[in-house]
């Protein structure tokens, strides 16, 4: 069976020996069969998934073994030897719980370097092990250590910069995907999923375990779990509901070429080629009038009745007040797939 991922990783402790974060450059997923073994024979690897703290030494012996098999990684294990910071090698030999704020850290760059997509990966009992951090100009500082390190700073004529306290850092102070535009860095957290021709203005987020596919425009909010496909518009300060805010059990998702206006939300996964319009906010629960070919409503549904249906317009009569659903389909048509037992 082949090992799921490794990854050699330079990383932060406070006073304790605790980790608060690690940064792994060429994370790799299924790794060499030859890399494993050289992990077993210079580092003491004994299989499982394993957070290996590395002295100079022992990266100099895993860079000899591996050099003919995977010379960039030898050349990664040599220049961390120069490390003033710990190094870690960690080592999943499956995909399960982690267990480790390393393990935890290579799961989220795995993600931000696109080796597996949103919902591809375990990241159950990740909260658990990531500390909560204060995030500065001179990297990550234990929240119970930062009087004394802001003092220091000032004593030396410095200013110590806390730019967020979270438990997540900002993606592009760790991975910078090929092909994308990132107005405000701070709102994309390390661990989304960002698709090559995507761009995200200022007002844009995207969180973790969350991103997009493809060619996108966001201007609003892409919640923890949330995937947009290839295409999308999101308007700005339109929202989409995650599973950890409200969302329940349902992944929501936005299909291809669809589009959310401005401060538009939705709590149900969308198909292919859908319209929410402005200041439209959809829940599951919310009563949807479908109409039909000549503009009259045919039934009411919930909107949960509507989830992952394509080529649907979602407006609000201007009159009435009422939610409706027009598609590019026949009455027919849609009431069959509405009533549909598969």
């Amino acid at each position: 069976m082949s090992t799921f991922a490794l990854a050699i990783g330079v990383g932060t402790k406070n006073s304790k020996g605790e980790w608060l974060e690690v940064f792994y450059q060429q994370p790799l997923l299924n790794p060499a069969s030859e890399l494993v073994a050289a992990a077993k024979d210079t580092l003491g690897y004994e299989g499982g998934n394993q957070a290996i703290e590395a002295d100079g030494g022992e990266l100099t012996a895993f860079a000899d073994a591996i050099e003919a098999t995977d010379a960039a990684q030898a050349a990664l294990a040599r220049a961390c030897t120069e490390s003033q910071k710990p190094v870690v090698i960690t080592i999943l030999e499956a995909d399960q719980q982690s267990a480790s704020t390393p393990e935890v850290y290579l799961k989220l760059h795995l993600l931000s370097h696109r080796l597996v997509k949103p919902h591809g990966i375990d990241l159950s009992g990740m909260f658990g092990l990531l500390p909560n951090v204060a995030w500065t100009n001179k990297g990550a500082i234990d929240l119970a250590e930062l009087p004394e390190a802001q003092l220091q700073a000032r004593l030396n004529g410095e200013l110590l910069s806390v730019n967020s306290v979270d438990k997540f850092p900002r993606m592009t102070d760790y991975v910078v995907p090929s092909g994308v535009r990132i107005a405000h860095t701070a709102r994309v957290r390390l661990g989304a999923y960002i698709g090559e021709g995507t761009t995200i203005m200022h007002e844009g987020f995207v969180n973790f375990n969350a991103g997009t596919m493809g060619v996108s425009m966001i201007e609003g909010r892409i919640s923890a779990g949330v995937v947009v496909g290839d295409g999308s518009d999101l308007g700005g300060g339109c929202s989409t509901m995650g599973t950890l805010s409200g969302g329940g059990n349902i992944i929501i998702s936005v299909g291809e070429k669809c589009l959310l206006g401005a401060n538009a939300g939705i709590g149900i996964p969308l198909g292919d080629r859908c319209t929410v319009e402005a200041g439209l906010y959809i829940t599951a629960g919310s009563k949807i009038q479908v109409l039909d070919d000549n503009k009259q409503v045919v039934e009411t549904v919930k909107a949960r009745d509507l989830a992952g249906k394509s080529d649907l317009l979602f407006r609000r009569d201007s009159i009435t007040g009422a939610l409706q659903c027009v598609t590019n389909k026949t009455a027919i048509e849609l009431n069959n797939e509405l009533h549909a037992n598969n």
